[in-house]
């Protein structure tokens, strides 16, 4: 597992700073598929109910976006959430995601001051820190062990999950990181060919070729987030790559969900 975690950090580190460049289209397909399936995943979302007379929420809904990436789980719920707190084992990546964050244009739901949209989003809305949850002997890493890291109303983790040595051990760690009842959705591949002349440096980082509705199914029991278990076929294919090269793929993507029993 720890070969495979180094292996994992090495690539993504090379690979941040042209990611979304490179994804743009498949990034920009998974955005669409996600937002326009918010009762599907199921949770008590914000909206301009929520706001008090000062325009401060009275709702609070954290996602904690795991195997974060450069934050794009964490940039399509951002206008249904009131915090994204990412997490990932790439350090440029986990740099990427708060470059982009500082950056974004507020899309929030709330009310919010044309300074502080210009400004982009604060850390108290929107940030990612460098960790691993999923290492066998250390369950629970000194510094993601504050009790800002637990207690999330929503857990993602966005085509993570073909990466992680032991898919298993990694839903049970995020699943102790959500608060009872609250939501884990993953989105990764159903199960495709395994090109073995694949040359390209991604392959070495790729454990699993995608997962069985039966396999994702066990992991979320095995987790404890069975409860209203659901998995949607997106029924498109997403091409994995700029579709110069032969790391373009298409992949048959799935959206699951599950919640932590109360």
């Amino acid at each position: 597992m720890a070969e495979t975690a180094s292996v994992n950090k090495s690539y993504f580190n090379d690979e941040a700073s042209n990611y979304d460049a490179k994804h743009e289209k498949s990034l920009r397909q998974l955005t669409e598929a996600i937002q326009a399936r918010l009762d599907f995943i199921g949770v008590d979302w914000v909206n301009d109910d929520d706001d008090t007379a000062d325009g401060v929420g009275s709702k609070q809904v954290r996602l904690l976006d795991y195997a974060c990436g450069t934050g794009m789980i964490s940039r399509a719920l951002a206008p249904y959430t009131t915090q994204c707190v990412g997490i990932d084992l790439s350090e440029n990546m986990v740099a990427a995601y708060n470059a982009r964050a500082e950056n974004q244009v507020s899309v929030s739901l709330r009310p919010l001051s044309s300074a502080f949209e210009l400004a982009g989003l604060s850390k108290d809305e929107m940030f990612a820190f460098h960790g691993d949850l999923a290492v066998a002997d250390d369950p629970n890493p000194p510094s993601l062990s504050g009790p800002e890291f637990f207690e999330f109303e929503l857990a993602a983790v966005g085509g993570g999950f073909h990466h992680f040595a032991d898919p298993e051990l990694a839903a049970k760690r995020i699943v102790e990181r959500l608060r009872p009842g609250g939501v884990l959705v993953i989105w990764d591949f159903l199960p495709h060919d395994h090109h073995q002349h694949h040359p390209h440096p991604v392959a070495n980082t790729v454990v699993h070729h995608g997962f069985s509705k039966e396999r994702i199914r066990e992991i979320f029991e095995k987790a404890g987030a069975g409860k209203g278990y659901a998995l949607e076929d997106l029924g498109a294919a997403v091409v994995i790559g700029d579709g110069t090269n032969l790391e373009s793929r298409k992949r048959r993507v799935f959206l699951a969900r599950g919640e932590k029993a109360a």
